[in-house]
């Protein structure tokens, strides 16, 4: 089931609790709902299908790994954690568990949770934790909301950014539609922003719309606006998306997520800007520049009946591809520069900073969860760090290292040819002998870690035999096989 536990005053920030012992949200939301509108489900689902209802997403939310109906793993967990970021990129998520599962917090982390909480946990510094973050997430809202038109969003030179920026000049002031492709936690909201604010539309209204958070029987109200009496507590006529954009832009997320009977009434606005209100016979016309966003591939899609072609075709007449943070190469440390210093400053202490070996660490890390993975691990070593200079030890407990796999468990080809190809752009007089070399010793001395030192555990690992690793420490020749 899922309902609010506590009737709370107007204006206080909401709380979603998900988590299916009911012990913990009944002790959570009587310890909580003194500061918080605490909203408690289930399940995964029942958790989407509130969230879908609501006006607003939560601010904030904590949720168990082990949710049904696989309470004694973590997947239910971890796609409830990325769908609930497709929902609200803003929400900040705190992972709440009684598995001591070092390898599930990392994980959780690289999905874009802010932290990993164990159960039992005490009320107060909850309480200190989840006032925390609302800080720290108003500090960007204020942020971005202060941010003059035109004024740069996206942070870096490498090449692939200096590509994408020279792109946002030369579509800014188009009137086509724009479609902004890139992985979860790449950056696609900032990217779309960056479009309004650098065109001449910047002075007019600039709305966004997740459709992954909103109910299919209510997108196209949201849309294209109502009728009095069009549905069941329509008592009033209102304005849809398209009518609130005005002269503007909107920016439609997860457009892949829309209903095909929505996406033709989407189409014949991108065609001749005619839409009509649900409940109405007569045409209005929107002059809104539409922007959309999708991690999926699109493209697939069509094929396999998902998306409409034709929708697909109106929409990416210019398409924005929004490079992930492996392929950035020392824009790594420009970002950590600016959050650093930001969230310091929101923090009133001092920033941290990285040795010569931490800085080569952060740079090899591929950051599966892209530019909100670092800004969260920024923030935590803010708060657990600051002023100090860190090592590549300390660095250590933030990085998940099981992510970015393939299906066998090998590093991603994707990654991999990412990370080549940066590499050999960057680099002149590359030495394969000596990469591989530097390859095998990173996973030997990682084997050694987790075991911590059992040559016999490591080489069962490494799926070689221990003689095998034995020489390979030693600097022994290379066998293939």
């Amino acid at each position: 089931m899922h309902r609010p536990l506590q009737s709370t005053p107007e204006g206080r920030p909401r709380l979603l609790i998900v988590d299916d012992d009911s012990l913990i949200t009944e002790t959570l939301s009587f310890a909580l709902g003194a500061e918080f509108e605490v909203l408690a489900c289930d399940s995964r689902t029942h958790a989407i299908e509130l969230l879908r209802q609501l006006p607003e997403a939560p601010e904030l939310a904590l949720v168990d790994l082990g949710l049904p109906p696989t309470p004694h793993a973590p997947d239910q967990g971890f796609r409830l954690i990325a769908e609930l970021l497709a929902l609200s990129p803003q929400m900040r998520i705190f992972v709440l568990s009684g598995q001591n599962d070092e390898a599930h917090a990392r994980h959780a982390r690289t999905l874009g949770a802010a932290e990993f909480i164990a159960k039992p946990c005490d009320p107060a510094a909850l309480k200190r934790t989840l006032a925390r973050a609302l800080a720290v997430r108003d500090a960007e809202l204020r942020a971005d909301r202060n941010r003059e038109p035109g004024a740069a969003d996206l942070i870096g030179q490498s090449p692939v950014l200096r590509k994408l920026k020279s792109q946002l000049a030369q579509y800014a002031d188009s009137q086509f539609p724009v479609l902004i492709e890139g992985e979860s936690g790449s950056g696609k909201e900032l990217v779309a922003r960056s479009l309004h604010r650098l065109s001449v539309r910047a002075d007019r209204p600039y709305l966004a719309l997740n459709c992954a958070a909103i109910a299919p029987t209510l997108v196209e109200a949201t849309l294209f606006g109502h009728a009095k009496g069009a549905f069941t507590g329509a008592t009033a006529a209102r304005a849809g998306f398209f009518e609130e954009a005005g002269e503007g832009s909107l920016f439609l997320d997860e457009i892949g997520e829309l209903p095909l009977e929505i996406q033709a009434k989407l189409l014949r606005v991108l065609e001749n800007g005619e839409f009509q209100r649900l409940g109405e016979t007569s045409s209005r016309v929107s002059r809104a520049r539409m922007i959309a966003a999708s991690n999926r591939d699109l493209r697939q899609e069509t094929r396999t009946g998902h998306f409409r072609p034709d929708l697909y075709h109106r929409l990416s007449v210019f398409t924005l591809s929004v490079p992930p943070l492996r392929e950035m190469g020392d824009d790594r440390l420009l970002l950590l520069e600016h959050f650093r210093r930001f969230y310091a400053e929101q923090s009133g202490v001092a920033p941290f900073g990285l040795d010569k070996d931490a800085e080569r660490r952060w740079l090899a890390y591929p950051f599966p969860g892209n530019v909100r993975e670092l800004r969260n691990i920024v923030i935590r070593l803010t708060a657990r760090h600051a002023g100090r200079q860190l090592t590549a030890e300390d660095l250590e407990p933030e990085f998940d290292l099981e992510s970015g796999r393939g299906a066998e468990g090998d590093p991603g080809e994707g990654d991999a040819m990412a990370r080549a190809i940066d590499h050999l752009e960057r680099s002149r007089g590359v030495q394969l002998d000596r990469i591989l070399q530097s390859v095998e010793r990173s996973y030997i001395e990682a084997a050694l870690r987790l075991t911590r030192g059992n040559v016999s555990q490591a080489a069962r690992l490494l799926g070689v035999n221990r003689t095998t690793l034995y020489s390979r420490m030693n600097g022994g020749e290379r066998k293939d096989g």
